[in-house]
This record gives C-alpha cells, sequence and structure tokens, in this order.
C-alpha cells in the first residue's frame, strides 16, 4: 500500500483527497444515523419470513406517544387448555408458543410505557338471540363462548372462559390498560376501539392476540381501512386447524399482503425497547 505526504501532492491531487475525505466522513455520519433509525424498525424476523414474493416490506417504525400495542381476545376461551375451543386451536397455540409471546408483548409494552388496548369479545343473553349468523359465529354460540350473563353484571365473570388468562390479569388490570367494549363478530366496528386509539393520538398499531384468520385479521383490516399503520406479530397468535381448513396458514398470508410489516416476538420485543433508548 503506497502512501504518501500532503507536502509531495499536487494541489489537484489534493483537493480529491479532501473530497474523498469530507464524502467518507458524511458517509460514515449517515451510516450512523441509519443505524440508530433502524434500532427502532422492525426488520423482516421470523415469523416474517424471507420468500420470493416480490412483495414489497414498507417497514414499521416504532414512535413513542403515537404507537400501541392492541392485543384481541387474551380470553380463557381461546388460550387455556380448558377453554371451549382449545380442541381445534391448542395445537397451534402450543406451536406459535402464543401464550408466553403474547405475554412478552404485554410486559414490553408496559415496561416501555407504550400504551396498550385490549379489544375483548362477549356474548351476553340477548345475542343469542340473533337470527342469522355466520358459520364460526354459529359455533360460537352453540358451545357458549365468551359468555356473560349481562353486560351490566360481572356475576360468574371470574374465571369462566370470558375473563382474561390468569397470567395477563396483571398488565390488564393495572388500571392503565385501555379495554374496549366488545366487538361482537370479529372486527372492531362493533366496538369502540377506533375512537378510544383517536382520542390517545395513535395511528400506529401492533396487533397480537387470537384468534389469527378471525378477530386478528379482521381488526387488522379494519384500523388499515381506517387509515391507521399496522403491523402484526403471526407468532403470538394463532387460530384454528381442522382437516381441510388451517386458519393459521389463512391469516398468515394476508397479515403479509395486507399490513405494512410482520414481525416475530423476539423482533417486536427488541424493538419496542429500543424505541425508548436516548
Amino acid at each position: 500500500m503506497k502512501t504518501y505526504s500532503s507536502l509531495s501532492l499536487g494541489k489537484q491531487t489534493r483537493t480529491g483527497l479532501i473530497a474523498l475525505a469530507a464524502t467518507t466522513i458524511r458517509a460514515g455520519f449517515f451510516a450512523l444515523a441509519a443505524t440508530a433509525v433502524l434500532a427502532v424498525m422492525l426488520l423482516v424476523g421470523g415469523a416474517a419470513r424471507a420468500d420470493n414474493s416480490g412483495l414489497p416490506d414498507p417497514g414499521f417504525e416504532i414512535v413513542q406517544g403515537r404507537t400501541a400495542l392492541l392485543v384481541t381476545d387474551p380470553q380463557n376461551d381461546f388460550l387455556s387448555p380448558a377453554g371451549v375451543t382449545w380442541g381445534v386451536v391448542g395445537k397451534n397455540i402450543e406451536a406459535n408458543d402464543t401464550v408466553n409471546h403474547i405475554e412478552q408483548l404485554f410486559a414490553a409494552a408496559k415496561s416501555t410505557g407504550m400504551p396498550v388496548f385490549v379489544s375483548p369479545h362477549y356474548y351476553y343473553p340477548h345475542d343469542h338471540g340473533w337470527q342469522f349468523e355466520g358459520a364460526l359465529e354459529a359455533l360460537m354460540h352453540k358451545i357458549g363462548m365468551f359468555n356473560r350473563k349481562g353486560p351490566l353484571t360481572t356475576n360468574g365473570f371470574e374465571g369462566s372462559g370470558a375473563d382474561w388468562l390468569e397470567r395477563y390479569k396483571k398488565y390488564i388490570n393495572d388500571g392503565k390498560t385501555v379495554v374496549t367494549s366488545p366487538h361482537k363478530v370479529f372486527g372492531p366496528d362493533t366496538n369502540d376501539l377506533v375512537l378510544q386509539l383517536r382520542k390517545q393520538g395513535i395511528d400506529k398499531v401492533i396487533i397480537a392476540g387470537m384468534s389469527a384468520n378471525l378477530c386478528t385479521e379482521s381488526h387488522m383490516r379494519a384500523l388499515v381501512e381506517q387509515g391507521f399503520e399496522v403491523m402484526v406479530v403471526p407468532d403470538a397468535t394463532a387460530a384454528a386447524q381442522v382437516p381441510g381448513y388451517d386458519g393459521f396458514a389463512a391469516a398468515v398470508t394476508n397479515f403479509r399482503m395486507i399490513a405494512s410489516h410482520v414481525a416475530d416476538t423476539e423482533s417486536t420485543v427488541a424493538a419496542i425497547k429500543a424505541s425508548v433508548i436516548d
């Protein structure tokens, strides 16, 4: 490698080297700036799976004060082995480690002051008077899923299928989590989620919860239509898998095609924590 003394260089060469040095410094500065930005960006992780689809990945930046965690249906009837749907969702929940992943997201959000919203699913006695239903609505009513005795009473609620999974109660019942009014089919069209998000200045939402191709996907679709920027954490969801139909596979396809970004729990938790680093 040749070395040169500045005294032996011509004026033109010295000017060129000075320009090169300035360019190198600027490049280094912008590289550092980019690194800082990426520290709070969710990069493609396990659940996002690099693919050959050619689909763009717009990405998702966590912005303090504007970004919230939304968990759909973190309730016993989905997530507890004693829940009425465990026979069709349990295998997928265990494969994804869904219960642990949802808790990790709750813990990360709470530790950083990120607003947390829960959109629950409840059925009251009058809801069983509906005169027509879709396939899964009919099944949920038939098996008594999310049943409560009424909108103005919590009698029989504690420990029921409609109650929160026990390990999540310390996050949900802390007096800070926003628990919306219940959605009645799958999406937030029938509750006050959008109002609550907008009233708190939230325009970016990280979604997890149950069940992937029903309530979780429906919330994603509705929020995208309402102008929110949305990402989904697929391994913090799960769905029914029955002969001939895989709800989780269906959901993952739609998450990838509709949301701004998808990422696994590990990447999402790291990004949530990184977003508060000065």
